[in-house]
């Protein structure tokens, strides 16, 4: 059992930058493949960015490489997400979500572990 603790999210203007941290329950944290989520009113749920076990081999959204950036500290049983150059169009609820399992996945069916979500705004 995992349990996940969004934080950082809230309203910024575009261009600005956010940090979202995720800190996970257990001793088990290392052995999750770890992503971040978002939704936005209407839309459905996507994969932002994936992280691997080992912290290798990061997976980025199209619309999101270059301005974002996933990392984790196992140490610590967190993962984050660096956001930079925010747009209105990155406005929507972040989730954190652990996958129990080694191969990256991009539906959220695949993981198994939900945060309660982080509200991101960017006002134009």
């Amino acid at each position: 059992q995992v349990q996940l603790v969004e934080s950082g999210g809230g309203l910024v203007q575009a261009g600005g930058s956010l940090r979202l941290s995720c800190a996970a329950s257990g001793r088990t944290f290392s052995s999750y493949l770890m992503g971040w989520f978002r939704q936005a009113p209407g839309k459905e749920r996507e994969l932002v960015a994936g992280i691997s076990r080992s912290g290798s081999s990061p997976y980025y959204l199209n619309s999101v490489k270059g301005r974002f950036a996933i990392s984790r500290d196992n140490a610590k049983n967190t993962v984050y997400l660096q956001m930079n150059s925010l747009q209105p169009e990155d406005t929507a609820v972040y989730y954190c979500a652990a996958r129990n399992g080694a191969t990256m996945r991009y539906d959220e069916y695949s993981y198994d572990y939900w945060g309660q979500g982080t509200q991101v705004t960017v006002s134009s």
